[in-house]
């Protein structure tokens, strides 16, 4: 029988995760342990910054199997609290649901992000490699994968950006096509702009330039982006070369005008020039809109667009739950189902 043994965002905060998560040194250890501890047949462990998971087959009762893990975790870790609500605890059928949820994505914080597939795969190939799985969780795993490919094609849950830095990716990807060879500049040094610079370089973007009232800070970020520092009252000197502009500053008022912006636009032939305004108060005058080939969007603006790809994605919920319902009784196949009584509970996400 597969069963899951966890926790994650959804259950437990970060200053608990922290504590039971696994360097990626001590897996292949632990591993050994949960198989010469009997408590196991085969085991995968799952440990990112938003969860540490156990998949395990085991010809155990599940109610023991899941008192004896848990256990196993919480003395592994040296975690001498009480916890319980914060650990959830999957028999089959929820237990193979779930593993086919995770690869989908449709248990991450960002609905149908991709980046949980690849972690997933890799943890998987360490416990193979090692020689901890077998085939209940063999079969289990590839048929996720297989799942998660399915649903990425055959569903829009993955579609569109859920955050203000994917959204700034995404709008600039449609004004420019491609991002290479495009010159970024980064107006005040928030949280929010860094990463926003950070996936528009990963994008393929070519270079980045830092301005902010603390020449240190700007050198700071500089120096972390790969770019280089520009004072604050001289980076409209740079305007010729910028295509991207992401601002957030704390100032009281506009930084960009239309007043002031026209005559740059002018020495850059009009070329286009995506303003990314997520400072509040505004950093940008909405009337720099009327500016010929000037896209201006504010934070509100992004939100929005954030919003609805994330009701676009939650609309497609049904479908996909359909699929890994399908999938998941169809590996299940003749096998008996888990006993009632067990200590196991309804995958997230279930109504």
């Amino acid at each position: 029988m597969i069963l899951v043994l966890g926790l994650s965002h959804h259950t437990a905060p970060v200053t608990l995760r922290e504590r039971f998560a696994f360097a990626e040194a001590r897996v292949p250890a632990t591993l050994a342990q949960l198989r010469e501890s009997g408590l196991v047949d085969e085991v995968v462990i799952l440990s990112t910054c938003n969860r540490v998971e156990l998949y395990v087959a085991t010809s155990l009762e599940p109610r023991q199997a899941f008192e004896e893990l848990h256990q196993f975790l919480v003395k592994i870790h040296d975690y001498r609290d009480p916890i319980t609500d914060e650990i959830y605890k999957l028999a089959e059928p929820q237990s193979v649901e779930h593993l086919f949820r995770v690869a989908s994505g449709l248990e991450s914080m960002v609905l149908g992000e991709t980046e949980i597939l690849g972690q997933l795969k890799k943890a998987y190939d360490l416990a193979l490699q090692h020689n901890h799985t077998g085939g209940l969780l063999n079969k289990a795993f590839q048929r996720a994968f297989n799942v998660a490919k399915q649903i990425r094609t055959e569903t829009n849950i993955q579609r569109g950006a859920t955050s203000v830095a994917a959204v700034a990716v995404e709008l600039a990807e449609k004004i420019f096509s491609s991002l290479d060879d495009r010159h970024v500049m980064v107006i005040g040094a928030g949280d929010t702009s860094e990463k926003a610079a950070r996936a528009l370089l990963s994008r393929g973007a070519k270079s980045v330039l830092v301005s902010n009232r603390s020449y240190e800070r700007a050198e700071a970020l500089a120096k972390e982006l790969g770019g280089r520092a520009v004072g604050f009252d001289s980076w409209a000197d740079e305007f010729r070369k910028i295509d991207i502009v992401i601002s957030s500053t704390s100032a009281p008022h506009y930084v960009i005008d239309r007043a002031k912006l026209a005559p740059l636009m002018a020495l850059r032939d009009n070329a286009p020039l995506l303003l990314v305004d997520i400072a509040v108060p505004r950093d940008i005058d909405p009337e720099v809109n009327f500016l010929d080939n000037v896209y201006l969007y504010n934070v509100d603006d992004l939100q929005a667009i954030a919003s609805d790809y994330l009701k676009q994605r939650k609309d497609e919920l049904a479908k996909c739950e359909a699929i890994i319902h399908d999938k998941a009784q169809g590996l299940l196949g003749a096998r008996r189902p888990a006993k009632p009584g067990t200590n196991s509970r309804p995958a997230f996400g279930h109504k």
